[in-house]
């Protein structure tokens, strides 16, 4: 009883074993019947144990199951598990044409089997059938034929041309622009230049200004006669400079007065030197001054002031100061200038050659 306990279940097991190592390969087609030259998928599947070495048949493109059947393409194989991942469906597709042109009737080609290798050992599919059917020609009524059609353009959509114009408008700007910033760099001259225009105002009326502004200021004259008297004859100086054009605001009291007795006679700077000499003392002796000696101090610049003056012809044209942008300023503009035209002209290159690109490839 125990023999036959044990036989079995080694027949049991061996039974076992060989049903899990089974391979199975089976062949399926899309459709059986199809016209001349159109194509239909045929897939190869195989079921074995999950580790076995599978090795399916790649075709090439071109390749032919058999004559006249050619394969057209061959896909990726796609793996399966089964049984909890104990074994696997491994499937991959082809797809088949046929260009029969045989004169009469139809065609019925007999799919050989294909050729699986499992670890080694090969496999053969089930068998096919295609029937390919040829198409029907009307030999009665050969007027009737007209041949084939010429390619019909397709109808002008503005979204197709839309991108290409605003890329030829914005070409266009940029061109513009290289053009205009290139033609300032080779001149030389600045884009943007700001010119300021202002007046020289005759010397007088510029000094006789500032004392009247010193003259409504005289309430701390007598606090600060050192201050006074320097703004004082500080206006004298300027005028003095700007009237005889010598450099004045340089030179002491004493040389002013030896310069201008070439210009003036000595009653016009007699209380001149007189207001230069108390100016020297309060400036530099600490001398303490009057209101009314401050007072008559402003009224004998104000008297030299106006005994002095030149007129102005009033058919003249004043004269003209034209301020210029720096020189430091203009170097890092005219850099900008040559970065800039650098980049935009590689935009403008890049962005042409897109736009021409697009154009044919709409018209053609």
């Amino acid at each position: 009883m125990k023999r036959i306990v044990l036989f079995l279940i080694i027949s049991l097991s061996h039974f076992l074993t060989n049903v899990s190592a089974q391979v199975s390969v089976e062949a399926r087609i899309d459709s059986m019947q199809i016209l001349l030259g159109e194509q239909t998928g045929v897939t190869l599947t195989v079921t074995c144990d999950r580790g076995a070495e599978v090795e399916m048949p790649a075709y090439q493109p071109g390749q032919t199951l058999i004559d006249l059947v050619p394969v057209m393409m061959t896909l990726p194989a796609d793996t399966t598990l089964l049984n909890g991942g104990q074994r696997l469906t491994v499937s991959r597709r082809y797809m088949i044409t046929s260009f029969d042109v045989r004169p009469m009737g139809d065609t019925l080609y007999n799919l050989p089997p294909m050729t699986v290798r499992v670890d080694g050992k090969e496999y053969a599919s089930n068998n096919l059938a295609l029937k390919v059917y040829s198409m029907p020609i009307d030999t009665q009524h050969l007027d009737q034929y007209f041949g084939p059609k010429t390619v019909m353009p397709a109808p002008f959509a503005w979204d197709d041309w839309k991108w290409v114009l605003w890329g030829s408008v914005l070409v266009f700007f940029l061109v513009v622009c290289i053009v205009v910033l290139a033609t300032s760099l080779h001149t030389g001259k600045p884009l943007i230049q700001i010119i300021r225009r202002k007046v020289r105002q005759p010397a007088h009326k510029v000094a006789l200004t500032e004392i009247e502004r010193i003259k409504a200021e005289r309430t701390w004259a007598q606090e600060d006669s050192k201050e006074y008297y320097t703004q004082l004859t500080d206006t004298l100086r300027t005028y003095i400079q700007d009237r005889y054009g010598f450099s004045a605001m340089e030179m002491t009291s004493g040389e002013i007065i030896d310069r201008l007795t070439e210009e003036n006679d000595e009653e016009a700077l007699r209380e001149l030197r007189e207001l230069f000499e108390t100016a020297d003392l309060v400036k530099f002796a600490k001398y303490q001054t009057l209101i009314n000696e401050n007072d008559a101090n402003l009224m004998t610049a104000l008297e030299y002031i106006n005994q002095t003056k030149q007129e102005v012809d009033p058919n003249q044209k004043p004269e003209e100061i034209i301020i210029t942008p720096e020189a430091k300023r203009q170097r890092a503009t005219r850099w900008t200038m040559r970065i800039t035209v650098v980049v935009a002209s590689l935009v403008a290159l890049a962005l042409m050659a897109w736009v021409v690109y697009r154009t044919i490839d709409l018209l053609y």
